[in-house]
């Protein structure tokens, strides 16, 4: 890759695609990404852009490895193990490992962000029925939600 990623367009970088964020599914809506920095030269981190069309939001899920997550455009809710905060341009927002975590737009723009993570990473996991019920014995997380 180039030392040097020109922007293209607002949220566009040359020669970087958008892509879907994940493969299809239900547990996520309006959401793009773009993968900015893929590690390399001492770096083992990838930086990626999300971009969230307004009501959208990410999946529902958790890892191994922590997330560093600078919002730099639009504003969000986020869950973040047990709180939900609300995040606003160049707000950052840190997922310890292991943290229940949800992104959603707040507002009528879209939500972009920055996403730093490890570049060996393990897969997101999903909360199941035992873990969904524990989440939502708390009813401001019980409707914020989206699964």
């Amino acid at each position: 890759m180039s030392e040097h990623v020109r922007q293209t367009e607002p949220f566009r970088w040359e020669g970087i695609a958008v892509k879907p964020y994940k493969a299809e599914g239900a547990h996520f809506a309006g959401i793009t990404r773009q993968t900015l920095f893929e590690g390399g030269d001492g770096l083992a981190c990838q930086l990626r852009y999300f971009e969230v069309a307004p009501r959208g939001w990410s999946s529902l899920e958790r890892h191994q490895h922590a997330h560093a997550v600078m919002i730099v455009r639009g504003a969000s809710r986020v869950l973040v193990g047990d709180r939900i905060v609300e995040a606003r341009t160049h707000d950052l927002v840190r997922v310890p490992p292991r943290t229940w975590h949800q992104f959603q737009t707040a507002g009528d723009e879209p939500l972009g962000f920055l996403c730093m993570v490890d570049c060996e990473r393990d897969v997101p996991e999903r909360p199941d029925a035992a873990a969904l019920a524990l989440l939502r014995t708390d009813p401001a997380i019980a409707a914020f939600i989206r699964i």
